[in-house]
């Protein structure tokens, strides 16, 4: 969810200014290496939880029995399949009733929202930006993972809610995002910082009336789905929160709120969001984290082919855009010759490349569908320099730099980094 806590510098020295997955790696890392001390101090103390859920028994939960309220990224290809058709049905059902001609005409367009903390001012600049040009679409998927998460529910909504988009990117401090645990606190806990503001902050945003948008668009054929990752199975979970929000459930706005706290929990830093479910009359629990500890950005699972469920007589391709809210790679640096800088920023480099292979799995799958490939990312043309998570200074400019790269149009990439065709 964020790019550089300084809490994290106060408790382990080790945890230096970090970016997009220069901060999620350096988090884990300096957790890591804290562990270290923790182990001497409190006798591997833990705290206590319910079972959890065998993997054997994963696919018989269903979240307050809500049909297609979430699956896995590598689950069944006819789960996925049949969630596709009833979405296709929807959306020409309701562009019948409005009385289109051609019902299957239209193409579908999607939008991927990465992780990348504070630097998701970028991508939300870029959207703001985008409805100023007027060209921006009513993107039929919207999909998100850790700050991406948090701004995806602002972006399926469209235009109407680009004034609270920019208002999470550009007037959140740090201390409305966590808090700092003691230090005996984090040994004898699950994480460095206490969350409750982030889940507030959540909660003002994702109101009732959001809520009920949300259902009133999943009605119409159109999706939001969330990424987290199950840390004891250590799989991706995609959430489809369309679905939760239609649900007459009372817990289900609660539901998705913890959702999206989750896709923004990286491990050790903020703590894990515990689920309650019951499979056989028998309660269990889940361990939901931060959706990047099992991928940085996604469209949609490659075992679903698109040709499959999609309409072969659309007047032009589908489209997909890709927002990377960060740089490409992780930034030149002198490293230390200390353990747990050496780990940082190996943990860091391995997260960038994968956000690179996470973008080459998509530009595969999109190619392989028919579908046109658009990315943006943070490039070299912003140099503010970084002075610390959620500063307001640096995350103001950063939106304002992602809206006029928005609002001049935005060069979209055609491929993934490196590549040519």
């Amino acid at each position: 969810m964020f790019r550089g806590p300084a809490f994290l510098r106060t408790a382990f020295p080790d945890a230096s200014r970090i970016g997009v997955a220069r901060g999620w790696a350096k988090a884990v890392a300096a957790v890591l290496g804290g562990l270290v001390v923790a182990v001497a101090l409190t006798a591997c103390a833990t705290l206590d939880r319910l079972p959890a859920v065998p993997l054997a028994l994963a696919s018989e939960i269903q979240p307050l029995d809500i049909p297609y309220a979430r699956f896995y990224a590598d689950g069944d290809p006819a789960v996925l399949e049949a969630l596709a058709r009833q979405t296709v049905a929807k959306r020409r059902a309701y562009v019948k009733a409005k009385g289109a001609a051609r019902v299957r005409s239209e193409p579908t367009t999607f939008l991927a929202i990465s992780g990348g903390g504070d630097d998701g001012a970028f991508g939300a600049g870029l959207l703001v930006g985008w409805t100023a040009r007027g060209d921006r679409p009513n993107f039929a998927v919207v999909t998100g993972i850790s700050t991406g998460a948090l701004s995806a529910p602002f972006a399926f909504l469209g235009p109407e809610y680009d004034h609270a988009l920019r208002s999470v990117y550009t007037e959140t401090k740090a201390e409305d995002i966590f808090l700092r645990m003691s230090i005996i606190n984090v040994f004898d806990g699950d994480a460095v910082t206490d969350t409750t503001p982030l889940r507030n902050l959540i909660a003002r945003f994702v109101d009732h009336k959001m809520v009920r948008r949300i259902a009133e668009e999943y009605d119409k054929g159109r999706l939001l789905l969330i990424g987290t990752t199950n840390l004891d199975q250590a799989r991706s979970v995609i959430w489809n929160i369309g679905a939760i929000a239609k649900s007459s459930d009372p817990r289900a706005r609660d539901l998705i709120i913890e959702v999206l706290r989750a896709s923004a929990s990286i491990p050790g830093a903020f703590p894990p969001v515990m689920l309650d479910v019951t499979v056989g009359g028998k309660r269990y629990e889940e361990m939901h984290v931060d959706g990047g500890a099992t991928t940085q950005m996604f469209l949609y699972p490659p075992q679903l082919h698109l040709k499959q469920v999609e309409r072969s007589d659309k007047t032009s391709k589908d489209v997909a855009y890709i927002i990377r809210n960060g740089r490409l790679f992780r930034d030149e640096e002198t490293v230390k010759r200390r353990t747990f800088a050496v780990a940082s920023q190996a943990i860091s480099t391995m997260i960038a490349s994968n956000a690179v292979n996470d973008l080459y799995r998509i530009y595969l799958t999109t190619h392989r569908d028919g579908v046109a490939f658009n990315l943006a990312y943070l490039d070299d043309g912003f140099a503010v320099p970084y002075k610390g998570p959620f500063d307001k200074d640096y995350m103001n400019k950063l939106f304002a730099y992602g809206y006029r790269k928005g609002a001049d149009g935005y060069d979209w990439k055609k491929t993934p980094p490196g590549y040519t065709e």
